[in-house]
């Protein structure tokens, strides 16, 4: 391709940049503090880093955005004004949901409270028509009694509307006459419709999908074209622009701001992108990724190579029906706030201390104690060698913090209360990993954690150890480890098709014939984005049920050519529901409830890098010696040079690794091995 790759992961408190020259194959990093009152601000700083080594605007042939403004819009409640137009007598769906609270803690939580809706009553409407279970039309859609509903939303205000009508995924042609009607009613309101956002089964999911996009869509909208008028004005006119989607592949600028509630992950979904090829380079198949950043902490789990992906999820308690990457996410961050409450028990988290004003040790404002302030004192953290010396950190400023909100109050000592602050929040991060891991059947002993994010390997090594887990596989920039993985992502498309139909007795045309349909849309949009069909891979799948079950599993299927290969997917449901269920039903028939196209456009791909080793030693990336706290001891540890550090080099803990983007800390009775790619694999001394 030629020219610069550039990709960014907007962070809480710093925003990654990735700079890959695709001519010689080298990648450059750096990071810049966010700009959370609008995020295009600190893309252009970085964009401006690289500008400023001589490269040309025009020599950037590649941008991919990582961004949480969908998912901080969404946590934050600061989205679009949305009106909700339902078919009449159904206007109760979404306030009612699934009727229970959510599985897990919350069943057993006294005080537990649903999320509050989205769109209130008041702003719902209900649409006189009617389409049945088949499709077919009951009662045709009555435009004027529309207009009369649309005439009360314009008057409070309603800036995007979603519709969702009963079986419009059967039938759309109702709701795409409703938006071309409120296009003449409400000018200027953005419309979503459910038929073209997730048109499948379930209602009320089918409904909370649409409403969130409705939510999203004019918040992200607006950022896009802010961003894309920015990078034009810089000189950056690549058509290659994409924006990180929740299920691990990229979307254009375009695309994305017509479907904002894809982006819900869209900053973690990178780092598990880049996890999944470093399970594939380095042969550790078994991962658990932990993401830790300024304001909160990612976990997933990749199982022989493949990240898990599910069909559905939860966002804050809100349920989003689209193809995204398992993530389990808890408030766990370098800016995570601890402080003594009225009751003088002392809370970690959920607040963050962000970017602005960031830990007290960063000497921007902030006075209360975080996560950061307390790896500082503790030592593991360097007052001098943060952010390579380009940030000098405060340690009187963090103890001070440490002091006045927690150890005084507690009657402790500043060290102490330090400590057992990072205990507190590392209790919380391993709870997210079990709940991904042991909570569903995997033995953690099989399975390597692997570091990322700017805090992620300084608590690794202790979470590792607690939990039992194989060891740690460090990579070489850990800290934008996210923006890496942008840097690997293909485009990706989903696109989804419910019709209830039995698997027993169909045919291989007949079901060809329905996943023509889907593909013929795939390939026609991947074309249009500038792909051609030799960079094109097309992925089936179907969501299959034991006739009268309540929900269905997902099985991939390949070139269906005649009845045997029919057989074939029925077996392999069988399988797949035993795996999952521990039993299964041969003889009950089996049913097709959707059918699922993925379209992926393959971008040219980047390989991890191999290193041979360069006759370095270990003296040439040792720095010195600092006191460092390990369970309540002060303990002198061996402090090195991440960058200095050659392939093969052995050496053992405790010790800390310092590099640019991050500190790796190593605790006593650990080992660290340099590999070929430049990775720390750590392990237990036996």
């Amino acid at each position: 391709m030629g020219g610069y790759r550039v990709t960014v992961d907007t962070g809480g408190t710093f925003s990654d940049f990735v700079y890959l020259d695709e001519t010689t194959g080298e990648t450059s990093i750096s990071k810049v503090p966010s700009t959370p009152d609008d995020p295009s601000r600190a893309i252009l700083s970085g964009i401006d880093i690289l500008l400023g080594r001589g490269v040309r605007p025009d020599e950037v042939s590649y941008f991919c955005h990582g961004t949480t403004v969908g998912t901080n819009a969404l946590l934050e409640g600061k989205g679009a004004k949305t009106g909700l137009l339902v078919t009449k007598g159904f206007r109760g769906i979404y306030e009612v949901g699934e009727q229970a609270r959510p599985h897990g803690p919350a069943i057993f939580d006294i005080l537990y409270e649903k999320p509050q809706p989205i769109v209130l009553p008041s702003l719902t409407g209900e649409v006189l028509e009617r389409v049945v279970h088949d499709g077919s039309v009951l009662a045709e859609l009555d435009e004027a009694a529309l207009r009369e509903t649309l005439a009360e939303l314009r008057g409070q205000g309603v800036e995007s509307v979603a519709v969702c009508l009963l079986f419009s995924f059967l039938y759309p042609r109702h709701e795409e006459r409703i938006r071309e009607i409120v296009r003449e009613e409400l000018p200027d309101c953005e419309v979503s419709l459910s038929s073209e956002i997730v048109p499948q089964i379930r209602e009320y999911h089918r409904l909370s999908t649409t409403v969130i996009n409705a939510y999203l869509q004019p918040v992200l909208a607006r950022y896009i074209a802010r961003l894309a008028d920015r990078l034009e004005a810089a000189g950056v006119k690549t058509p290659q622009k994409y924006i990180m989607q929740s299920n691990g592949g990229m979307a254009t600028f375009e695309a994305t701001a017509k479907k904002g509630v894809t982006t819900v992950l869209s900053g973690p979904a990178g780092g598990v992108t880049a996890s999944v090829a470093m399970a594939r380079s380095t042969g550790y198949h078994d991962i658990v990724t932990f993401d830790m950043g300024g304001t909160s902490c990612d976990v997933a789990l990749i199982k022989n190579g493949t990240p898990v992906i599910a069909n559905r999820g939860k966002v804050e308690g809100r349920d989003i029906a689209m193809p995204m990457m398992d993530i389990n996410t808890v408030s766990a961050g370098g800016g995570t706030i601890a402080e003594v409450d009225r009751f003088s028990v002392l809370q970690v988290g959920p607040e963050s201390a962000g970017a602005i004003p960031g830990p007290a040790c960063y000497s921007r404002g902030g006075t209360k104690p975080t996560i950061t302030d307390c790896n500082l004192l503790l030592g593991y953290l360097s007052e001098e060698n943060f952010l390579g010396g380009k940030m000098r950190l405060d340690t009187q400023k963090a103890r001070l913090a440490v002091e006045t909100h927690v150890a005084g109050p507690l009657g402790m000592d500043v060290l102490e209360a330090a400590e057992g602050i990072v205990r507190i929040i590392n209790v919380k991060m391993e709870e997210a990993i079990k709940a991904i891991s042991t909570m569903r059947g995997h033995d953690l002993r099989d399975f390597m954690l692997l570091p990322f994010g700017g805090a992620g390997p300084l608590h690794a090594a202790r979470i590792a150890r607690e939990l039992g887990m194989a060891g740690l596989v460090v990579p070489l920039h850990a800290g934008v480890f996210s923006a890496m993985g942008l840097v690997m992502s293909d485009v990706t498309h989903d696109y989804v098709r419910s019709r209830l139909t039995a698997l027993d007795g169909a045919s291989a045309s007949e079901l060809n014939a329905i996943f023509a349909g889907m593909e013929g849309q795939a390939l026609a949009d991947l074309a249009e984005e500038g792909f051609p069909a030799d960079r094109i891979r097309i992925e089936r799948a179907l969501d299959l049920r034991y006739a009268g079950q309540g929900y269905e599993l997902t099985v991939p299927i390949g070139a269906l050519a005649d009845a045997t290969d029919v057989d074939a997917v029925r077996s392999a449901f069988d399988a797949e529901h035993e795996v999952m269920f521990g039993h299964k039903a041969s003889g009950e028939s089996v049913e097709i409830v959707s059918y699922r196209v993925k379209a992926v456009g393959l971008v040219p791909p980047v390989d991890a890098k191999r290193y041979q080793p360069s006759g370095g030693t270990l003296a040439d990336a040792f720095l010195g010696r600092r006191p460092v706290r390990f369970d309540g001891e002060n303990l002198d540890c061996a402090v090195y040079q991440r960058e200095r550090l050659d392939v093969g080099l052995v050496f053992a803990g405790p010790a800390v690794v310092e590099q640019f983007d991050c500190t790796t800390v190593i605790l006593p009775g650990q080992q660290v091995r340099v590999d070929e790619f430049k990775n720390l694999i750590v392990t237990e001394v036996a």
